[in-house]
């Protein structure tokens, strides 16, 4: 151990402060006048108004082209304000369901439309693509058995049913 002006170093290369070592405390005037600083973001390109039937277009020849199985379009058009569309589909394994998903997404790029939001790529038990208007999910067949988004979101809902009839 080493003492130095800063503090104690440590055989490791790590330092402690010294804890005598005193703070000035931070005061403020009345006149000083502080601003939030200023978030830089990155420009977004604009949905184009009529994507949504292309998306889903897009997204349902793309999931024929990469073998998904079962795949199911559900209409969400009165149900909530989430999406137009929701498709869901299975693919044969975690490989599979990934390989679908990376082809959508390049898919989608390769027509300019911009980046959708991603989540469960890195295990793809079940990966959502959130498309603005377009939901797509994709599933390992045991994981879409389980939560049945089908049932939830379907025409068939007991909710639809009572009011129908």
């Amino acid at each position: 151990m080493k003492t130095t002006p800063r503090g104690v170093m440590f055989p490791g290369g790590g330092r402690r402060i010294d804890a005598r070592r005193r703070i000035e405390p931070l005061t403020l005037s009345s006149q000083t006048d502080i601003a939030p600083a200023k978030r830089r973001t990155r420009a977004r390109k604009p949905a184009p108004a009529d994507a949504g039937p292309d998306l889903a277009k897009m997204a349902l020849a793309s999931l024929e082209d990469s073998k998904a199985e079962n795949i199911v379009a559900i209409d969400l058009h009165g149900k909530t304000t989430l999406a137009d569309m929701m498709i869901v589909a299975t693919g044969r394994s975690s490989v599979h369901v990934g390989a679908i998903a990376d082809h959508l997404l390049r898919a989608w790029k390769g027509a300019g439309l911009r980046a959708p939001r991603i989540e469960g790529l890195p295990l793809c038990d079940w990966v959502l693509i959130d498309a603005y208007d377009v939901i797509v999910h994709i599933f390992k067949p045991d994981v879409r058995q389980f939560y049945n988004l089908e049932k939830i979101w379907g025409d068939d809902r007991p909710r639809e049913r009572a009011a129908k009839s």
